[in-house]
């Protein structure tokens, strides 16, 4: 879809270009002055000209902006059923993991045919991935979550890039989307992760540092119960709501003061400094788990 999009505006400006470029010639040539007394016929206007070169390029920029938003809609918005892979971008390299617990350093392997969704964060300044094969790009920021997603249809091994100058190696922070048939992606996944899923580790976490203490499943614990919490629309103090994702578990590990749940009291302690952006996203998918 981005394909057909762009070479209908290359065709649009080739036709135009080339149009008005023989017009001119056109015009040059036939309205020449042929004597040094000749007065040209003197033109006031056409109101049939006016609108259509009014009209034309009127449809012509909606038809490109109703396509165009109907691309962007689409490439924003994952299939239900994704596979999720968290990626840490950090100066200069590329760290994905995958939920099963499958670590990765500027490498990225995915079966062929799957909806894949990328969950992104940053350690330290602005990044940008760039998969230039699937057409997909977009902002890696420290302290927030951003996501693309891609399906892949043909194995093989793909560029990534990052797009955003990020320091002295910029240029070197480059990695590759392998992609690899189901049978090939599960003995590969079969290989590796000796240590659990993301989720199982998150439970570890959660346990050592005392979270469990006052996050009980009972009602009456301390703090908010998280069992079937993700996803689902949150009562803050203030009478205002959010939506309990990625971000919001973020914040609320981070900077817990920030928004805290009606009838519960500000008394979490801070894990800024404390807990790592792997460490995080391990927390993050334990949440979800807890349904």
């Amino acid at each position: 879809r981005v394909d057909a999009l762009y070479f209908f505006l290359v065709a649009i400006a080739a036709f135009f270009s080339l149009l008005i470029a023989g017009l001119i010639v056109y015009y040059a040539v036939k309205y020449r002055r042929r004597a040094p007394d000749a007065v040209g016929t003197v033109v006031h206007g056409g109101i049939v000209l006016e609108i259509a070169w009014t009209v034309i390029p009127l449809l012509i920029s909606m038809v490109i902006f109703v396509w165009g938003a109907s691309v962007f809609f689409a490439m924003s918005r994952p299939p239900e059923e994704t596979m999720n892979v968290y990626v840490v971008g950090k100066q200069w390299m590329w760290k994905f993991q995958h939920l099963d617990g499958e670590r990765e350093i500027n490498e990225l392997h995915v079966p062929v045919g799957r909806a894949v969704k990328l969950i992104m964060t940053s350690e330290d300044v602005i990044h940008d991935v760039f998969v230039p094969a699937f057409r997909v790009k977009a902002d890696v920021l420290p302290g927030r979550y951003t996501h693309i997603w891609f399906q892949p249809t043909k194995p093989g091994r793909y560029h990534l890039f990052c797009a955003e100058y990020c320091g002295t190696r910029h240029s070197g922070m480059i990695g590759e989307v392998v992609v690899m048939e189901p049978s090939d992606y599960q003995a590969w996944l079969s290989g590796g992760a000796p240590e659990g899923s993301l989720a199982s580790a998150g439970e570890k976490l959660f346990a050592d540092l005392a979270c469990n203490t006052c996050h009980r499943p009972e009602a009456q614990s301390r703090g908010p119960v998280l069992q079937g919490l993700f996803g689902k629309t949150v009562t803050l103090q203030t009478g205002e709501t959010v939506v309990a994702d990625e971000a919001y578990i973020r914040e609320s590990i981070l900077n817990p003061s920030a928004k805290v749940t009606a009838g519960f009291q500000p008394i979490m302690p801070t894990f800024q400094g404390l807990v790592s952006e792997e460490q995080l996203l391990e927390l993050i998918e334990y949440v979800k788990s807890l349904r």
